[in-house]
């Protein structure tokens, strides 16, 4: 059975020296992600690593990060989902995991895509810029930002300021909790008030938009790849027209800025819900990263 550790921040140095191989992954992989949502645990196997997780309440194994060969990974995956008496379920997979897959264990593994489990991934100048007549609208709204905030203020998150942030986000948590009270955001408030109180220690970028005492956004992120930089978390008062598109705009610029390697933003998926769908198209996407299950046929289909 392989040794999993729960993961510390501890590990993102050992974790990114990995990652970060030029290789197309999914926002799951971001290291602070997986240090947020839930108790991810981690191991080296044979100069990889393996993870063992929880998603959408089944225990799944992202695929594994690393270069070399992989078949021995996979194999002591597989015993391991054997011997824990589980189902063997990798998840996040790309088009070229799901073909070494199929060529390593021909007609053993069943997969499965879902759309709403896609990241959404944008070129960094087409936010940073808005250029261009598909980007009127978004202009338009941060112009009435500007017209309604003309003393608005723009800072990195920092422990000074995090206090204000938590505060603004208790606010609009049970705004949005009274709304709809069949709304379950648990593990997003629990992943976003974990992220404010290790912001510094897992290397996070956030910046707060404030007018006077005011906190009118927030967003918080951190480096996928070289080049990738995903946005994951993006908060802003109903009542304050264009702050989205304006703490958006921000963030675009101030990581161009901080990482010149960075080419894209991937601001995660859609969950299948239409009106995030129709938002994230709104900004005209550079490229969806797909990412699929795969099922071992042998443990019996239960998507």
């Amino acid at each position: 059975m392989i040794d999993f550790q729960l993961i510390t921040p501890k590990d993102k140095a050992a974790f990114e020296r990995l990652s970060f191989d030029g290789k197309t992954r999914g926002c799951e992989f971001t290291f602070a992600n997986l240090f947020l949502w839930g108790r991810q645990r981690m191991a080296t196997v044979a100069g990889h690593i393996v993870l063992f997780s929880q998603f959408d309440r089944r225990t799944v194994y992202p695929f594994p990060i690393g270069n070399g060969d992989k078949k021995p990974v996979l194999d002591a995956i597989i015993a391991d989902a054997a011997e824990r008496g589980i189902p063997c379920r990798l998840t996040g997979l790309t088009e070229p995991d799901i073909t070494l897959l199929e060529n390593l264990y021909p007609d053993r593994f069943h997969f499965h895509c879902d759309r709403g489990s896609y990241d959404y991934v944008y070129d960094i100048n087409d936010l940073a810029d808005l250029a261009g007549r598909k980007y009127q609208r978004k202009r338009n709204h941060i112009n009435r930002f500007l017209e309604k905030y003309p003393s608005y203020a723009i800072a990195p998150l920092t422990a000074d300021n995090a206090a204000a942030v938590r505060a603004m986000l208790d606010e609009w948590y049970q705004t949005r909790e009274q709304d709809d009270p069949t709304a379950d955001f648990e593990m997003e408030k629990a992943a976003l008030y974990k992220a404010l109180r290790h912001f510094e220690e897992l290397g996070m970028d956030g910046l707060v938009l404030t007018d006077g005492d005011a906190v009118l956004a927030f967003t918080l992120g951190s480096r996928l790849s070289e080049t990738v930089f995903d946005v994951q978390f993006e908060k802003a008062r109903a009542e304050a027209e264009g702050a989205y598109p304006m703490i958006n705009r921000e963030m675009a610029r101030f990581v161009r800025q901080k990482y010149p390697a960075v080419q894209y933003l991937d601001r995660e998926e859609d969950m299948g819900l239409e009106g995030l769908r129709k938002a994230k198209e709104s900004y005209y996407p550079h490229h969806l990263t797909e990412k699929c299950w795969a099922h071992l046929r042998e443990d019996g289909y239960d998507y």
